[in-house]
C-alpha cells in the first residue's frame, strides 16, 4: 500500500513552509523584487519558457516540493507509464497517449499487440483517407466533393480536438469547414443543420463504445437528416470506434472506419485518430503529423527532465503547492491568444475528470483535497469579464499563456503608438504583476489592491503545429504528474456515471409516455415527476 501522501517527510515540511509564507515579509510585492529572482523561478525546456517568479515559493519551498517529487518517484512513475505499465488500476489498463505519437521506433506491448505498431497503422489509414478526400477520389452520394466536415462526439471525442483546430484555423487550407455536435440538445443539431450543405457534408462518429447516449442521439439526428436529403449514410458517415463495436460492423457499412484503444481515454485520446480524422481533413495530415511530433517531444522532456528544470511538473508541484497548503480551491487558464481560446474548456474536462477523485489507488479515503476547479478564457476578454474578483474577490492562481509572433502579423496598425499585438502583450505583462504587488489607497478603500496573488506564464515562441502539441502534452504530464502525488488514479471516471444512470430510468418513463399518452409518471420521485409533467405539458409549472 502506498503511503499516504500527508505522511511524507515533505509534506510535514510544506505545511511549516505555508504557516511561515503566510507572513507579511513573504508578501509577492517583496518576493518579486528580490535580484534574479525571474532567472532563479523560471524555466525553458522543449522550446516553451515557464515564469513561475510570481508565484508564492522561495527557494526553501521549491526544494521542499522537488524532494515532494523524489518521495512519492514522480520521473519513474512517469517513464513507468509511457512504457505500458497498467497504472489505470481501476480499469486494469495501460495509459498510452504518449504512445500515440512515439516515433522512437519503440516497441511497447499491451495485451499481446505491439501498441506503437497499431496506432501507425492507423495514422497510415488516416493519412491515405485524408489523401483521397482532398483529392476529390472520395466524394458524398450525389458526386460533391466533401467541404464540410461535422464531429459528433461528446467529451474527450470532441474538446481536445476542438482546442487544436481553432489553433490551427488560419492554417487550414483544405476547403473542409470542420463543424461540432457534442450536445444532445435538438437546438444544437438544428442550428448545425442550417450552415451546412447535406451533399458535400462528412459526418465523423466518434465513440469507443459506440454505445454513448448522446452520441448516438446525435447520430440518429444525422442518419434521418441524410435520408431526408435522400443520400445515402455509407457515403457521408465515418466511424472513429473500438475494433468491433456497432461502429465497426460490416453489416452496417460506412465510408471508414478507424480504430480506437482502450489503453487510450478519451480526455487524452486527440493525438489518436479521434484528434487524427478530423484534424487531418481539416488542416491537412502533414501538419497533424507535427502536431504529434511536437507533443512527443514535450512526453520526453516530461519524462526525462531533472525535476527543477521539468516544465510540467515543476507546474505540477506548484498546482498542489496552491491547493493543498495555500488553500485556493480554484485555479484559471487564461490564454492570451484567441487562437487558444479552446484551450481552457479543453483542460477543464483533463484535469477535472482527472483529478477530481474522493479515493487513492489502493480504494482508501483521500486525506487530503484532489483537484482544483479549472475555468479561463482568452485574455483580454477575461480582464473585463471575471478579473475583478481576480483583483479584489478570493484570490486563485492563474496561468497565463503568451505567444511571442501570433498567425497574423501583417496587421501592423498602430493605436496609442503601439500594435494589436503589443497592446495584448502591455496586457499579457501587467496583470501578473497587478495582482503580484497590489496597489495601496488609504483614501479609497474601494481602490485598495491587496496583491499577493498568485500567477504563472507560460511563453510559446508561436503557433506552430508543433508548439500546440507540445502545449497539450504539457497540461497532459502536468495533471498526471499531480494524481501522482496524491496517489489517484487519473485515468478513470466513475464520477460522471451516477447521473446517467439515474438519466436512464427517466428516459425510460419518457419514452413509454410516447407511446402511450395515458402513463402516468408515478413511479418518479415528486421532483422528477413534476419536471416531467412540464416538459410533457410543454409549459411551466404554477
Amino acid at each position: 500500500m502506498t503511503q499516504p501522501v500527508n505522511d511524507l517527510k515533505a509534506w510535514r515540511r510544506l505545511e511549516a513552509h505555508a504557516e511561515r509564507m503566510a507572513g507579511p515579509e513573504n508578501h509577492l510585492s517583496k518576493l518579486i523584487a528580490t535580484p534574479d529572482r525571474l532567472a532563479g523561478f523560471s524555466a525553458s525546456g522543449s522550446g516553451l519558457f515557464l515564469d513561475y517568479s510570481r508565484q508564492r515559493v522561495d527557494a526553501d519551498v521549491m526544494t521542499t516540493l522537488v524532494d515532494l517529487a523524489g518521495e512519492r518517484e514522480l520521473t519513474r512513475c512517469f517513464t513507468g507509464m509511457v512504457s505500458g505499465e497498467i497504472v489505470n488500476r481501476t480499469e486494469n489498463r495501460a495509459a498510452l497517449h504518449t504512445a500515440a505519437r512515439d516515433f522512437s521506433g519503440s516497441k511497447i506491448t499491451v495485451n499481446g499487440m505491439d501498441a506503437v505498431a497499431e496506432l501507425s497503422r492507423v495514422n497510415a489509414e488516416v493519412r491515405e483517407f485524408a489523401r483521397r478526400i482532398h483529392s476529390g477520389e472520395l466524394t458524398g452520394s450525389t458526386g460533391k466533393p466533401f467541404r464540410h466536415a461535422v464531429v459528433i462526439g461528446i467529451g474527450g471525442s470532441y474538446l481536445g480536438t476542438e482546442f487544436v483546430a481553432a489553433a490551427l484555423a488560419p492554417v487550414a487550407d483544405k476547403n473542409i469547414r470542420l463543424h461540432f455536435l457534442p450536445n444532445v440538445d435538438i437546438d444544437c443539431f438544428g442550428s448545425l443543420a442550417q450552415s451546412i450543405d447535406p451533399e458535400s457534408t462528412l459526418w465523423i462518429i466518434i465513440s469507443k463504445s459506440y454505445t454513448t447516449t448522446e452520441t448516438m442521439a446525435n447520430e440518429a439526428q444525422a442518419l434521418a437528416f441524410l435520408r431526408e436529403n435522400n443520400l445515402d449514410p455509407k457515403d457521408h458517415i465515418v466511424t472513429v470506434t473500438a475494433k468491433g463495436s456497432p461502429g465497426d460492423d460490416p453489416a452496417n457499412p460506412v465510408l471508414a472506419s478507424f480504430h480506437m484503444f482502450d489503453f487510450i481515454g478519451g480526455r487524452f485520446s486527440v493525438t489518436s485518430a479521434v484528434g487524427g480524422v478530423p484534424l487531418s481533413l481539416y488542416a491537412g495530415f502533414d501538419r497533424f503529423e507535427r502536431f504529434l511530433a511536437g507533443a512527443g517531444e514535450m512526453d520526453r522532456h516530461a519524462a526525462s527532465a531533472p525535476p527543477e528544470k521539468n516544465l510540467p511538473l515543476i507546474a505540477a508541484l506548484i498546482s498542489v503547492w496552491n491547493n493543498n497548503f495555500l488553500g485556493y480551491p480554484a485555479s484559471a487558464v487564461i490564454p492570451y491568444s484567441t487562437p487558444l481560446s479552446r484551450l481552457p474548456a479543453h483542460i477543464q474536462q483533463l484535469y477535472m475528470e482527472s483529478n477530481g477523485k474522493g479515493v487513492t489507488q489502493d480504494g482508501m479515503p483521500l486525506n487530503t483535497e484532489s483537484g482544483m476547479i479549472v475555468f479561463g478564457e482568452p485574455g483580454t476578454n477575461a480582464q473585463h469579464s471575471f478579473f475583478q474578483l481576480a483583483h479584489q474577490g478570493r484570490p486563485f492562481p492563474i496561468d497565463f499563456i503568451g505567444v511571442v509572433r501570433p498567425h497574423f502579423e501583417a496587421y501592423r496598425n498602430r493605436s496609442k503608438g503601439v500594435t494589436n499585438h503589443q497592446e495584448l502583450w502591455a496586457n499579457l505583462i501587467a496583470q501578473p504583476q497587478a495582482l503580484a504587488t497590489g496597489k495601496a489607497d488609504p483614501e479609497n478603500k474601494a481602490r485598495h489592491f491587496s496583491g499577493n496573488r498568485p500567477s504563472s506564464t507560460l511563453l510559446l515562441n508561436d503557433l506552430s503545429p508543433e508548439n500546440i502539441g507540445k502545449l497539450l502534452s504539457f497540461y497532459e504530464a502536468k495533471t498526471v504528474f499531480e494524481a501522482f502525488i496524491w496517489d489517484i488514479n487519473p485515468f478513470d471516471q466513475f464520477g460522471v456515471e451516477l447521473g446517467k444512470i439515474m438519466a436512464s430510468d427517466i428516459r425510460a418513463s419518457m419514452a413509454k409516455k410516447n407511446e402511450n399518452p395515458e402513463h402516468s409518471f408515478d413511479d418518479a420521485g415528486p421532483i422528477e415527476k413534476a419536471y416531467l409533467e412540464m416538459l410533457f405539458g410543454g409549459s411551466l409549472l404554477g
